[in-house]
């Protein structure tokens, strides 16, 4: 087996097509669901002219496509080249700090090479894109701890396209750096809830200090391109297209990994909505069931926020106002507002369709683990490895260790291989109220007791 640390840079191609998981699904997936004001509800048609107000034609045809590889526009790949094909790298000096028999292996996909700094320009890019070609000139989103928003300001500004954010209050304050990025890169950026839209001002006049939350700033976004022509609404997470595009990162994975000589055992990421997950576990899902691989694929989710573990599978909305349709996935409720934590990524009171049908299927495993713990484990690895982690990754790299550990204890052999999604460059903040001691844990199932750091 390979001594190397660093796998791919030179020696993997950038792939030429996204994989789409539709098509393999064990139960076919569920169309989505609208209503009109009367309770009647939408033919498929209706809801075809409604999304159109919202995506290019091209998102909304992957969106139910049943082509399983959809290929890559020139345009995009020649943008992908300025950052892909990003390292996979075996976290030896980690290894090595867990006191790790060699049977025992860490592998991670490092996405924080991107200029975002996250996996989020995998779907920023092809979608400025296709909206370009529809002659589109503005872009609304919403955006939790401000990856998202700064992937699509970067993907707006090479372009040539407007991009206005609406970012979750608490991240808002949180995270002023990633405001300020995104303003560089031509971004407008406000706090939601905000007075600017009529969904804003609903939630205001109910709660006029409310901390926002991802399932507001949507309904704020969508406002916006709904009610401007020449604006459609990008979304970084949840839907089939973002996850179509995300595959790129399992794909990488996949022939790097035969670069390292070694196949995982099991593949592991963050997951709030969906997208990173899916990046990198879907080629692997596929990979299963081409008889080459037996890895349990295990998304990792917040206490604060267990959208897997603890909400219901069921259409829900995936907005708060109630502008988009329903979907069928799991959700603790569209009108759930999460605690403040620091992964503002990961609160999302619903999960992508495409993940929570492999979930109830059985082919996928959720966690929930606490933020502190988290922490500790991002503190650990970054000490070993060098590499600040966002909050979000370090959800799955604690889910790393844990696998590592348990294996130990078990005596056996195992290779793990998760998604390292963004670095922490702009969370410092919360990095300095976990070194001093005052972070704190949500537990949803404790009705968001807060319990005190030890």
């Amino acid at each position: 087996m390979s001594d190397k640390t660093r796998f791919g840079l030179d020696e993997t191609r950038i792939p030429e097509a996204w994989y789409n998981v539709i098509p393999d699904l064990k139960t076919p997936l569920a169309p989505p669901k609208a209503f009109a004001p009367d309770g009647t509800e939408l033919t498929m048609d209706q809801i075809g002219e409604r999304l159109a107000m919202l995506f290019p034609a091209e998102c909304i045809k992957q969106e139910m496509s049943p082509e399983r590889y959809i290929d890559i526009p020139g345009a995009v790949i020649d943008v992908y080249k300025t950052y892909r094909p990003s390292p996979l790298l075996r976290a030896k000096a980690l290894e090595r700090v867990l006191g790790l028999p060699e049977g025992i292996k860490i592998f991670y996909k490092y996405e924080g090479v991107s200029p975002a700094g996250s996996h989020k320009p995998n779907t920023a890019i092809p979608q400025a894109y296709y909206n370009k070609q529809e002659g589109i000139t503005k872009l609304s989103t919403e955006t939790g701890a401000g990856q998202w928003g700064s992937a699509l300001a970067i993907a707006g500004a090479l372009f040539g396209i407007d991009v206005e954010v609406f970012m979750v209050k608490v991240s808002y304050e949180q995270k002023p750096y990633r405001r300020i990025l995104m303003e560089t890169y031509g971004g407008t950026v406000h706090a939601s809830p905000t007075s600017l839209t009529d969904a804003g001002r609903h939630v205001l006049a109910m709660d006029p200090d409310s901390t926002g939350s991802l399932g507001i700033a949507i309904s704020e976004a969508c406002e916006v391109a709904i009610k401007d022509p020449g604006t459609h609404y990008a979304l970084g997470s949840v839907l089939n297209h973002v996850c179509i595009h995300q595959s790129i990162i399992g794909l990488e994975a996949i022939e790097q990994m035969a670069l390292a000589e070694e196949e995982p055992d099991v593949v592991i990421a963050c997951i709030g909505g969906g997208s990173n997950f899916a990046g990198l576990a879907f080629p692997y899902y596929r990979r299963k069931l081409d008889g080459k691989s037996n890895a349990r694929l295990v998304a990792v989710e917040p206490k604060a926020c267990p959208t897997l573990t603890a909400g219901e599978y069921r259409y829900d909305l995936g907005d708060e106002a109630g502008m988009t349709p329903q979907l069928l996935m799991y959700t603790l409720g569209h009108d759930f507002v999460p605690a403040g934590i620091h992964a503002g990524g990961l609160r999302y009171h619903g999960d992508s369709p495409l993940v929570s049908s492999l979930v109830h299927d059985g082919e996928v495993e959720a966690v929930a683990v606490d933020q502190t713990a988290c922490f500790a484990a991002a503190v650990q690895f970054a000490r070993a490895e060098g590499i600040l982690p966002a909050p979000e990754s370090s959800h799955a790299i604690l889910a790393a260790i844990n696998e590592a550990k348990a294996a130990q204890a078990a005596g056996e052999d195992k290779v793990i291989l998760f998604n390292l999604s963004g670095h922490g460059h702009f969370d410092l903040a919360a990095y300095a109220q976990y070194n001093a001691g005052e972070l704190r844990d949500f537990d949803f199932a404790a009705g968001a007791t807060l319990h005190e750091a030890e």
